[in-house]
């Protein structure tokens, strides 16, 4: 009898032991968000996951994701002179941005002629919806959260599991995959990822309700990624598009127009993932040290050329 309750507990140990060194060994070698960058900051203030080359393991992370069989819409809007970017866009998305992943774009633009042929990978697919354009930029901008939100209203929410929404003046050139997905996701904005909150460009003036004071503020987002599931996207556009409602209606424009708004937003509905500034980079920026990879990038213009107006 001895013998047994000694032979029970000793495999009690083993099993014990066997799951402590697999776990012990997954989170050093395998978790995506262990401790490998001590260059930069790799958590959030409130403990979400910053996302840098490094920290995080792409063939674990494939092994969780590609099982679901997940789709990730991903908008892009493309007015007037801006379309000529939709091409390299597109194309370099096709090489990097979640591959091995259904995708389907969703291209807005007012010049549905101009959308270029661009060979899909297999799971991926385009969708051009017309919308109308403007003679000023700024109301483009503008616009952007309220036809996100209709998207999302009347065709994505419960068909897509994340959603992606990217300003089409960039280009990819590099991995971009599932390590990216989260709830709510925020991109730390290059030009001002290190600085002091007090030199953020956050709308000041109390009337707008994009405002934020001096005292509050954590990061600087940038708005030409937004991510997450389409329920939390949805009520980050609805939340944004309803405030520059408001906003109109007191003749006042944020400074960075919809930018303002989804600092705010994020301020006190904090993102549970971050993307560091590899995720969306400036092509005229020198790039630091702690930039080990580009993924994706706002590309030079000209922009007194393809703006409709100053």
């Amino acid at each position: 009898m001895r013998n047994m309750t000694l032979n029970f507990y000793l495999r009690i140990t083993i099993i014990i032991t066997a799951f402590l060194v697999v776990g012990l060994v997954f989170l050093r070698n395998y978790t995506p968000y262990r401790n490998s960058r001590p260059d930069v900051p790799t958590t959030s203030l409130w403990l979400a996951p910053i996302v840098w080359d490094g920290t995080f393991d792409v063939k674990m992370i494939d092994n969780i994701y590609k099982p679901k069989n997940i789709t990730v819409a991903t908008t892009v809007f493309a007015l007037g002179k801006y379309v000529r970017f939709l091409k390299d866009l597109l194309e370099s998305a096709e090489q990097h941005f979640m591959v091995g992943y259904r995708v389907h774009y969703y291209v807005f633009t007012d010049l549905p002629d101009k959308v270029p042929a661009v060979t899909m990978g297999e799971g991926h697919r385009l969708t051009v919806i017309k919308t109308a354009g403007s003679n000023r930029w700024q109301e483009i901008s503008l616009r952007r959260m309220e036809l996100l939100e209709k998207l999302i209203k009347n065709e994505l929410m419960n068909k897509v599991d994340y959603i992606f929404s990217l300003d089409v003046d960039s280009k990819f050139y590099s991995h971009w995959g599932a390590e990216s997905l989260g709830d709510l996701v925020g991109v730390l904005h290059a030009w001002f990822f290190g600085s002091y909150r007090n030199n953020f460009p956050y709308e000041r003036r109390p009337e707008s309700q994009a405002y934020i004071p001096y005292e509050e503020g954590d990061y600087y987002y940038g708005g030409a990624v937004i991510g997450g599931r389409p329920e939390n996207v949805y009520k980050l556009a609805k939340t944004c598009r309803m405030q520059l409602d408001v906003d109109r209606s007191n003749q006042i424009e944020a400074a960075w127009q919809e930018e303002s708004h989804l600092n705010k937003y994020f301020l006190y509905n904090k993102p549970t993932k971050l993307l560091s500034p590899e995720y969306l980079w400036d092509d005229t920026k020198w790039k630091f040290n702690h930039m080990k990879v580009v993924r994706f990038s706002q590309v030079v213009k000209n922009y007194a050329e393809i703006r409709p107006n100053p």
